[in-house]
């Protein structure tokens, strides 16, 4: 019998002891795994690999699959995602059970779960241009940075500027910026090149996230 549930297992991580004996992929290579052999994917990793493994599944239409996130600390994705880490996402992760979330991606069908960063490219000192959240205008001229990020409950995302301790979020399906150069940060791995267009929004359908 094929097995529905398999662990993907990212760097240098070591299997958590109650999944030994599932089938078990120590892979960076996300293209070496046929999606069509499991059901639910339990992710041991970052931020970024859920991400990765997400990306990987909405562009192979596979958002089908269940995933569960096991890290080994609190991290944006399980804050925005009221998700346990530790033994406790271990155990959340063979017995919890699959419901569908808003799923965060941008105009590469590139996914975020923790947060995204709009910052200054090289040897800039803000970011200059227009950003909405859907309708609103969250800022028109020069800030120091922008943050956005996914929330559990629609309508599936939020965003604010970086000015000190206190933001004001606001939330909506579709971020987007338009501006001389920025640099993009997905769930801290920055894009290879400066943009003028980013949009993060909310896909038509969501992620099936284990709890």
């Amino acid at each position: 019998m094929i097995p529905s549930v398999a662990v993907l297992l990212f760097g240098d991580r070591p299997t958590p002891r109650p999944l030994t004996g599932l089938p078990t992929h120590p892979t960076d290579d996300l293209t070496s795994i046929d999606l069509d052999l499991y059901r639910r994917l339990l992710v041991v990793g970052t931020d970024a690999d859920l991400a990765a493994v997400l990306t990987r599944l909405l562009r192979a239409e596979r958002l089908d699959v269940e995933v569960a996130y096991i890290s080994r600390r609190r991290t944006t994705a399980t804050r925005a995602y009221q998700l346990p880490a530790g033994r406790r996402a271990v155990r959340r992760a063979r017995r919890g059970s699959a419901r569908r979330v808003p799923l965060i991606r941008d105009e590469t069908g590139s996914v975020i779960v923790g947060r995204a960063r709009w910052l200054p490219p090289e040897n800039a000192q803000s970011v200059h241009g227009e950003a909405l959240v859907d309708d609103a205008v969250l800022f028109d001229g020069d800030v120091a940075e922008v943050w956005v990020e996914p929330t559990l409950a629609l309508p599936g995302l939020r965003a604010a500027l970086r000015a000190g301790p206190w933001r004001r979020w606001i939330s909506g399906r579709a971020a987007q910026l338009g501006t001389t150069g920025v640099t993009v940060v997905r769930d801290g791995v920055p894009a290879a090149r400066t943009a003028r267009r980013s949009t993060f929004y909310r896909n038509v359908e969501g992620w099936l996230l284990v709890r």
